[in-house]
């Protein structure tokens, strides 16, 4: 008996039914990929965050994660290492950024902090920067007081800051470090928290901008004109008696540190020596910084400078154009 195999055709046409079932189906998909485009923002895709997004909203001044491109226009607000000065968030005003979060409090003459990584545990593993895990920093809202500690970390990753007597008012406490795990490892940062000390606050006017300044003898000369926003240079020269010094000492891995504070918000600022890392005594007169102050206005700097085993803080008013 022979059987007969129908085969159909694959170019079999379509019926009326299959071309109105692949209408509607073409039809809903392109419905589908309008509103997605529409959500996205086509107009520069603004609001897009490609990072972890802090527990609690960080304040307008501080980028919420360190791949924020909530302004696409230019790449604006992206950061993949160091944040530069004048970006968002790098101003050291915020207390959480990039996932990590600084809390901490007064207790006495000591502040006590940690800092929480993006995974909402104490973070324990920091990268030495300029040979020390932490950087902390104390200033009055007049911008008096300075204070700069390298506090020890415990084991439960809590940090002490043995600071020295504080002046009633307001302080802001601020936390430079590079963690060392996480999704910022590697990338320096800078948070920040404000704290009141009791009493009656007497405030301390801004010394005007000036080139020179002295401390413990030394004459300090300030010479640049940075403008905000922009990279330039600072030259620092140091001399005693009129005659230039050059037996400065290393001090955390160059021969002088340089921070600044802005007067009104206390914006933060680190300016690095264009020298590279040195070793033994013989630096001096003159050390080069890069500045780069996002701000204009008048920065409160503070030049630390080792000599003879002592440690010297020399400050200067510097005003810096638009």
């Amino acid at each position: 008996m022979t059987r007969t195999r129908t085969t159909t055709p694959l170019t079999t046409p379509l019926t009326t039914s299959h071309r109105t079932r692949r209408a509607l189906l073409a039809a809903a998909a392109a419905g589908v990929l309008a509103l997605t485009l529409a959500a996205c923002g086509s107009g520069g895709m603004g609001g897009m965050d490609h990072g972890t997004a802090p527990t609690t909203p960080a304040p307008a001044s501080a980028s919420a994660t360190g791949h924020d491109m909530a302004a696409m226009g230019g790449m604006e607000g992206m950061d993949h290492g160091t944040a530069p000065a004048g970006a968002a968030g790098a101003d050291g005003l915020a207390a959480e950024r990039g996932g990590y979060r600084l809390d901490g409090a007064l207790a006495g003459s000591e502040y006590r902090f940690t800092v929480t990584g993006p995974d909402g545990r104490v973070l324990t593993s920091y990268r030495p920067d300029t040979t020390k895990e932490m950087h902390f920093y104390a200033i009055r809202a007049d911008l008096s007081g300075f204070q700069h500690l390298h506090p020890v970390r415990a084991a439960d990753g809590g940090w002490t800051a043995p600071l020295a007597a504080l002046a009633p008012g307001d302080w802001r406490m601020y936390a430079s470090f590079v963690p060392g795990a996480g999704s910022g490892a590697g990338t320096g940062l800078v948070l920040s928290r404000t704290v009141t000390v009791p009493g009656q606050a007497e405030p301390v006017p801004l010394p005007a901008a000036a080139g020179s300044t002295t401390a413990d003898g030394y004459t300090v000369t300030v010479a640049g004109a940075p403008r905000a926003g922009t990279a330039g240079e600072l030259t620092v020269t140091v001399s005693r008696d009129g005659q230039p010094v050059t037996d400065l000492q290393p001090y955390l891995e160059t021969y002088a540190h340089l921070t600044a504070f802005h007067a009104g918000d206390r914006a933060f600022a680190h300016l690095h020596p264009e020298a590279k890392a040195v070793e033994g005594a013989g630096g001096g007169p003159t050390l080069a910084f890069h500045a780069e102050l996002p701000k204009p206005g008048d920065w409160r700097l503070f030049l630390q400078f080792q000599t003879g085993g002592t440690l010297h803080t020399a400050a200067v008013t510097l005003n810096v154009a638009a």
